[in-house]
């Protein structure tokens, strides 16, 4: 749980991993509660409910229209008079120059299929945030060569998805003065239902110990705007 929520409504799937990057997220959130921020990628609406319900005006955004479950999600928890609901393009934001105190995503660029297209769009997000506000990101690692191996053969998107290399991209971050981030995930991913995802993410407390960095599948930080 986290604020009353439950951390699937937030998070959706491999729950207990990603959930890894909140609390570093929580160390850089904006102190004014009542300023804006943005979501980008979010179908589901779930990080936009968890920052609604700390009092921040959300826009709520994705490339598509959302389905009918994401406006009842944000009414379900009683914060939809803080959530607006926007269609996007995450490479040409519709909005000013400063607009917020904080960007967030998660598991977003890699569907732009492109190292350009990522670089352009996280350029967007660093235009639209105010000085001194902070991008939170959570995002796909390309991984071990298993990882790889199998989602080629098991994974419907992956001949589009771009996964993140953590020494090649960090170049993304690039025009950000300062960057706090670490990485989580070995074998979670592996699991083919949430029950054996959870299982899992749990013996990667200890596998990411053991792992090089660059074999983990779950790059999340703050990247603060100079």
């Amino acid at each position: 749980m986290k604020d009353g929520i439950p951390l699937s409504a937030i998070l959706q799937w491999e729950v207990r991993s990603w959930s890894r990057a909140l609390p570093l997220w929580e160390q850089y959130l904006p102190k004014d509660r009542t300023s804006r921020v943005l979501g980008i990628g979010e179908r589901e609406g779930g990080l936009s409910l968890w920052f609604a319900a700390k009092g921040y005006t959300v826009v709520c955004t994705d490339l598509r229209p959302f389905p009918e479950g994401t406006r009842e999600l944000h009414e379900r928890y009683g914060v939809q008079d803080r959530v607006i609901h926007q269609q996007a393009d995450t490479t040409a934001l519709p909005f000013p120059d400063q607009s917020f105190t904080c960007v967030f995503f998660k598991s977003v660029i890699g569907a732009l299929g492109t190292k350009e297209a990522q670089l352009q769009a996280v350029r967007e997000m660093h235009r639209v945030l105010k000085p001194g506000g902070v991008l939170l990101f959570a995002e796909n690692l390309h991984g071990s060569c298993l990882h790889g191996w199998l989602r080629e053969r098991y994974v419907s998107w992956s001949s589009y998805w771009r996964y993140l290399h953590i020494e090649q991209d960090r170049d993304l971050f690039a025009p950000f003065a300062q960057v706090h981030a670490s990485t989580t995930g070995v074998v979670a991913n592996l699991g083919r239902t949430e029950a054996q995802r959870d299982l899992l993410a749990r013996m990667d407390v200890v596998l990411t110990k053991l792992i090089p960095r660059r074999m983990h599948t779950i790059w999340y930080g703050a990247a603060i705007k100079g």
